[in-house]
């Protein structure tokens, strides 16, 4: 069975966009927990969730799409951070902090806000021009 071309472009951004979606929301749950430390004094906090990507082939296209690989945690240092009175100290008064940086987790925000974005306007011009063939195909 032989896929269209432009049917097998908006399948390929499809693949795309639920990359970058599920990438999305790695770094939103990054964010969210960039303050949240353990419960128990000495504990270890949030670990930085990251993800990897790998390309696949999709045989009914004839094409490589993009799939997620895994999604693993940041084996990175944790922050040590002096707080006496914080219910996460240890016996030095020392508190874990998550190994997430805000500043890094904005950027790979926009990063993939605009690999989002290219899948979305590649599936715009594929649809544009299916409409386009039709409006010929009619006059």
């Amino acid at each position: 069975m032989t896929v269209d071309p432009l049917t097998a472009t908006m399948r390929i951004a499809a693949t795309g966009l639920e990359a970058q979606g599920t990438r999305l929301r790695v770094i939103a749950e990054n964010i969210a927990n960039a303050d949240s430390t353990a419960i128990v004094p000495g504990g270890d906090p949030y670990r930085r969730k990251t993800i990897s990507f790998t390309n696949a082939l999709d045989r009914s296209l004839g094409a490589e799409t993009v799939e997620i690989r895994r999604i693993g945690r940041d084996r990175g240092d944790f922050e040590l951070v002096h707080d006496p009175s914080h219910p996460a100290a240890d016996e030095d008064g020392y508190v874990k902090r998550p190994n997430v940086s805000t500043l890094i987790e904005m950027m790979d925000m926009r990063e993939a806000t605009r690999s989002f974005e290219a899948s979305m306007n590649m599936i715009e011009q594929a649809r544009s021009m299916m409409a386009r063939t039709v409006d010929l195909l009619r006059g």
